[in-house]
């Protein structure tokens, strides 16, 4: 899919996952050690090494909350090519969707995109989690947040390392935003607390219409797709289906354990977005 290059004047980008250099302020454990033993080798006073390597660290350039290696926007959306990919879809994925709710007369707001590799991240609104979960939005701090090593796993997962798969996975993720600022993901909340019975039914009906959202966006955008593009998001919607995660991973196929929907059907939901452009449509979900 051809985009245009980011600029981060409109997109909101930042990196608080895994690889984060530690906060100012103290050598820590690891740090005394190392200086102790640099002493020894060295034969100088520990309390001298210890007094250069805390130096030294205050040298180093102070972050925003007390961090050192502090990156700009654009720093984050040029850690790699995966980074910078996100960074244009994001851009595109904003230019899309926030005429769409000008036209209704809606609130818009910009979703933040929290790029970081491997490890574990910590959000600003829903706690901590490891890059196990994959994607994920955090609607409490409207958080976009990727582990761009998934993208890896989901082009060993889908045989396909075409960049609309990792499009679909921003563009679904950005459909959760969607549903935030709608009211429609908490509407969802407050019925799965009146009715337990249909928590399951619920989520599922909520990641499908993100499919389809992730789908309008590609819709709207349709002189932009290349040939494959479709096969690569049907591809890449195929291989995250609750049952083929569940045969994967050597388990019975069980409909009550399903939290997205089955292969079949994020193919079909991504595919009545990317045919219609029409977000209404992806309304028929919680028909």
């Amino acid at each position: 899919m051809r985009l245009d290059r980011y600029d981060t004047s409109e997109i909101k980008v930042r990196s608080s996952g895994a690889g984060r250099a530690r906060k100012a302020g103290g050598l820590g454990i690891v740090g005394i050690i190392v200086a102790l033993v640099a002493a020894f080798v060295l034969d100088i006073d520990p309390r001298q090494a210890i007094g250069l390597m805390e130096g030294a660290q205050r040298a180093l350039p102070q972050q925003r909350g007390g961090e050192a290696g502090a990156m700009s926007e654009d720093e984050v959306c040029r850690m790699g090519p995966y980074a910078r990919e996100a960074c244009d879809a994001l851009a595109s994925l904003n230019a899309t969707w926030e005429p769409v709710f000008a036209r209704a007369g809606a609130r818009f707001e910009q979703p933040v995109l929290d790029l970081y590799r491997g490890g574990q991240v910590t959000t600003e609104g829903c706690g901590s989690a490891s890059s196990a979960v994959g994607p994920f939005y955090c609607p409490a701090d409207m958080g976009i947040y990727i582990d761009t090593s998934f993208y890896d796993q989901l082009a060993t997962m889908s045989g396909t390392g075409g960049d609309f798969a990792r499009l679909y996975v921003i563009a679904h993720e950005y459909g959760h935003h969607i549903q935030n600022l709608t009211g429609i993901a908490g509407a969802v909340r407050q019925a799965r607390a009146r009715d337990p019975s249909r928590a399951n039914g619920l989520q599922v009906a909520m990641e499908l219409q993100a499919d389809c959202y992730a789908g309008v966006w590609a819709g709207l955008n349709a002189a932009r797709i290349e040939p494959g593009d479709m096969e690569e998001g049907m591809a890449a919607a195929g291989s995250i289906g609750d049952d083929t995660l569940m045969r994967r991973a050597g388990r019975r196929i069980d409909p009550e354990d399903f939290t997205h929907g089955t292969s079949a059907q994020r193919q079909a939901a991504l595919r009545l977005g990317m045919e219609t452009g029409d977000h209404a449509a992806c309304d028929r979900f919680f028909e």
